[in-house]
């Protein structure tokens, strides 16, 4: 049997190959990753099947030119031997449903309309909204949370979500004189495994 849960933290090894095999070579060059790139996302779903990982849900922080807060969803995968079996139907609605109990207003998306369609999305919500590169208007899709979330929405689609972190950030900060930075190079040194 299956199930849904957060995802864990070591599963990002298992997630990327999930998504390699279910979405392709050309995933990471879809406009949608313009607005995911570097940043956190605000909730992650995995699908296990006997503590293996076979599906995989996100949610994005993203927001328009006029102020409209909304999610970014995707993606959305199931790994190929899975799919039909209803593990992306329980992703998404447990996705939107903690979404909603979270207090967000509107899930966006980028994918076909008649799978989507299911769940409350509809391209009619994204009219004005605009995203950072080419895509097929009728793949762009909204869905309300709350009435009236997308009412007026409108303009460009930017990132709002945290940042992740980098390897950098746990480096000291630069330091202004040669001699701080040779003893923080013998401090690095020190701290890295034999």
């Amino acid at each position: 049997m299956w199930m849904i849960a957060e995802e864990a933290p070591g599963e990002a090894g298992a997630r990327e190959a999930l998504l390699d095999r279910a979405l392709g070579p050309t995933r990471l060059a879809k406009t949608s990753e313009r607005l995911r790139e570097g940043r956190l996302p605000v909730l992650a779903l995995s699908a296990r099947f006997d503590g293996r990982l076979v599906g995989t849900l996100r949610l994005w922080a993203v927001e328009a030119g006029d102020g409209c807060r909304a999610l970014l969803l995707g993606p959305l995968a199931v790994t190929p031997e899975l799919q039909g079996q209803g593990i992306g139907a329980r992703l998404m609605r447990g996705a939107l449903n903690r979404a909603a109990a979270a207090g967000h207003g509107a899930v966006l998306l980028v994918g076909d309309a008649p799978y989507y369609a299911r769940f409350g999305f509809s391209a009619a919500l994204t009219g004005r909204l605009e995203l950072p590169g080419p895509v097929e208007r009728h793949r762009f899709l909204g869905h309300e949370l709350r009435a009236g979330a997308l009412a007026g929405a409108c303009g460009l689609l930017r990132p709002a979500g945290a940042l992740q972190p980098t390897a950098n950030a746990f480096l000291p900060a630069r330091p202004e004189r040669r001699h701080d930075a040779v003893l923080d190079l013998t401090l690095i040194l020190r701290m890295l495994p034999a």
